[in-house]
């Protein structure tokens, strides 16, 4: 039986394009769109910064930085989060009802910035009663710490949780600690799947 259910955010929640940030940052700075993944890439910030060995605003003006960007703090964590869609892939009622009947987790490979501006813009991520965050754990996916602390936070036997997530080598590991994993296709089909194993909302 399903106690606990589990969600990845980016592409499974909510959508992004990496393309729109690239665009977002171009304007602001001389380097054309195409360019900036690479200049960003060779600085090698971003993992640490999402296994949180970086702390924000040092993170953000590093980028700054390097892009040779003009702007504020809070501009840069608008533009560095400009990559995200405004409609979300599975509808707030699912979670809502999900909610009510099991526990909730968040499992993500994310950021500081990006989370603190996806709480303000996706009112449905608060139907979550706990979040298992790569930059709060300091590890990403598919390494075995976070996925040992979001059965800690599942209050449940492995095989009690049921999660979902886009990449296929992250639901490998999850199914490696015992939870019940399934890649992410659409809404439709997810909804399909938790029925299958009598999860209701």
């Amino acid at each position: 039986m399903i106690r606990t259910v589990i969600f990845d955010l980016g592409q499974v929640i909510i959508p992004f394009d990496l393309k729109r940030g690239y665009e977002a940052l171009a304007p602001y700075c001389p380097h054309p769109p195409e360019r900036i993944p690479a200049i960003i890439a060779a600085s090698d910030l971003v993992r640490p910064f999402e296994e949180g060995r970086i702390p924000a605003e040092e993170f953000a003006r590093e980028v700054s930085r390097l892009l040779e960007l003009k702007v504020s703090y809070r501009q840069f964590c608008e533009l560095w989060s400009s990559i995200f869609l405004p409609e979300t892939l599975i509808p707030e009622s699912l979670l809502a009802g999900l909610a009510r009947r099991y526990r909730l987790l968040l499992l993500s490979n994310t950021n500081a910035i990006h989370y603190t501006i996806l709480r303000e813009r996706y009112p449905l991520l608060a139907h979550f009663h706990d979040e298992v965050l790569s930059y709060q754990v300091g590890a990403l996916k598919p390494a075995d710490a976070i996925y040992q602390e979001a059965l800690r936070r599942a209050e449940c036997a492995p095989q009690e949780c049921f999660y979902t997530d886009d990449v296929p080598e992250y639901v490998q590991a999850a199914r490696r600690h015992g939870i019940d994993a399934v890649r992410f296709e659409s809404a439709a089909r997810l909804e399909q799947q938790l029925r299958a194993r009598g999860v209701d909302w």
